[in-house]
């Protein structure tokens, strides 16, 4: 009887222990109240912050005050037909994007929705958007350049590969021109790059599309939109969702480049999340946590170690700031975050100084490490000139009575000045970069009047690339001004000064003739 009974005992333990229930549990929550885009329901007590709550009717939100009797949640989408009473759904899933190489070439929302007209983006892969930045043992140090193609940044604010660089200024400034600009430049460089437009005008970003087609940046290009027009958490959520679709490509081993337009935008639209959620507004009206919102995107930024795989995530913020004031609260907390900024000035934008770069207050703290030896060769004695110009040249409008060695020093930096301008959508490669300030810190250009710099460069790099296309390779591949380079450059740069007497008179009578047209033309619009 014993024996019968522990077999029965045994049976039942193994029934139990292999029981599964066919209904599966799910948890529902009410909702209490809607309005703004914000949802406050009941009853999801297992809800984990950042998870994707489902309000039916295709419309989601996220998880994001965890109170003890509610929660509070963002809805990402049309939240016009939610009404209180309806039924919420708990996913169990943090808030992800699709991710993959389907998504090169496409216009996306932050859902990772197609935007550009196309089919549906189909992936196989899926990144949570927030995630955890890679820890210090996992990194490697910032030493590879990423040419951005502008002689003023290159040379004397370079960008590294795995870096945060902020650009900042006041609007209508040039900010966007220079990271469309840095997109454009990475074609054959093997780098993807993706474009965040947060609270833009869509026919703004339909143009830098229809600019980055035409270049043929698409093809390696990923562009978030989260509109002007969208709800907030949209633009919220959109620098995240373009963080973790590079995330994706660093870690195959590629390099990518990642442009956040712009994250003073991203501030305004969390601190109206967070008055809506009723968090306690501090300075400005601004969330306590607001400069946790920008550190823990921007600490993603990365260059990986081998063992890693390599890749690299490098970062571009664009802050906003009113009437030049970096002093803000939100412009000093990013610069506080970032490896250096990219100061530009109105004041030099309206001189037609363009991309208008402050040498003074940019700074790149990563410096000559992400230089090559060809450009740190030819930059530390163009900013220092240039600084020098710029401190002193104020003075000499009012002096007449100057000595010869400031003449010349106000002479050099005022061919700097006109040889940094740079027409929008026309990076430089790096070898026209190093040969033009060379040739500019060798005296080449002293004999040149001012107005004609610009016409005597292009001259000068079109003589160069028929006449040495090989020398200007090796300085392009090598990244290096070797003796043998050096020989062959020299040689080009006094045969060229020598034979350019009778084309350097007709560039100075075009650059008059055209003087005399503007000014005509000024004179008759002021009638």
């Amino acid at each position: 009887m014993s024996s019968k009974k522990d077999q029965i005992i045994e049976y039942l333990k193994k029934q139990i222990t292999e029981f599964e229930p066919e209904a599966k549990t799910e948890e529902i929550g009410k909702v209490i109240e809607v309005g703004d885009g914000i949802a406050t329901v009941s009853g999801l007590s297992q809800a984990m912050s950042q998870e994707l709550l489902d309000f039916g009717q295709d419309v989601y939100g996220v998880a994001l005050n965890l109170n003890r009797d509610n929660i509070g949640a963002v809805i990402l989408g049309d939240y016009e037909n939610i009404k209180e009473g309806d039924v919420v759904k708990s996913t169990g899933r943090i808030l992800s994007v699709p991710v993959g190489e389907e998504m090169i070439g496409r216009v996306i929302n932050p859902l990772g929705f197609s935007l550009d007209g196309k089919d549906e983006v189909k992936t196989q892969h899926y990144y949570p958007i927030e995630k955890i930045a890679p820890g210090v043992m996992k990194r490697k140090s910032v030493d590879q350049p990423l040419q951005t193609g502008i002689k003023a940044i290159d040379l004397m604010i370079p960008i590294g590969r795995g870096q945060r660089e902020l650009i900042i200024g006041d609007r209508q400034t040039g900010k966007t021109a220079v990271a469309i600009d840095a997109i454009i430049n990475q074609k054959g460089k093997d780098c993807i790059c993706i474009y965040v437009a947060i609270g833009q005008k869509k026919s703004k970003v339909a143009k830098i599309v229809a600019e980055l087609e035409k270049r043929g940046a698409m093809e390696y290009t990923t562009v978030v939109l989260a509109g002007s027009s969208e709800p907030a958490s949209f633009s919220y959520m959109a620098p995240y969702s373009g963080c973790a679709i590079g995330e994706y490509f660093m870690d195959q081993g590629k390099d990518v480049l990642v442009v956040y337009d712009d994250l003073s935008k991203h501030a305004w639209s969390y601190r109206q999340i967070s008055l809506l959620l009723r968090r306690p507004p501090g300075r400005e009206a601004y969330p306590g946590d607001i400069f946790y919102l920008h550190s823990r995107l921007l600490e993603r930024a990365a260059r990986l170690s081998k063992d890693q795989g390599g890749g690299s995530l490098t970062a571009l913020p664009i802050i906003e700031t009113q009437a030049g004031d970096i002093s803000a609260y939100i412009p000093t907390n990013v610069i506080s975050i970032t490896d250096g900024q990219i100061y530009l000035e109105s004041d030099l934008f309206y001189q037609g100084i363009r991309p208008a770069v402050n040498v003074g207050f940019s700074v790149s703290r990563v410096g000559s490490a992400a230089q090559t030896k060809a450009v740190k060769s030819v930059a530390g004695k163009m900013r220092l000139d240039l600084a020098q110009f710029r401190e002193r040249a104020a003075f000499a409008e009012f002096s007449s009575d100057l000595d010869e060695k400031t003449k010349q020093m106000i002479d050099r930096g005022k061919r700097l000045t006109e040889i940094i301008k740079q027409d929008q959508y026309e990076p430089i490669s790096m070898a026209h970069q190093v040969v033009t300030v060379y040739a500019v810190n060798e005296g080449y250009f002293d004999e040149i009047k001012v107005k004609a710099i610009k016409k005597y460069e292009e001259k000068l790099i079109q003589f160069l690339e028929a006449e040495i296309s090989d020398t200007m390779q090796k300085i392009e591949e090598t990244g290096q001004l070797s003796d043998e380079l050096l020989k062959n450059l020299n040689k080009a740069l006094d045969e060229f000064a020598a034979n350019q007497v009778e084309a350097r008179d007709k560039i100075y009578a075009d650059s008059e003739k055209k003087d005399q047209k503007y000014e005509k033309k000024v004179k008759r619009d002021q009638e």
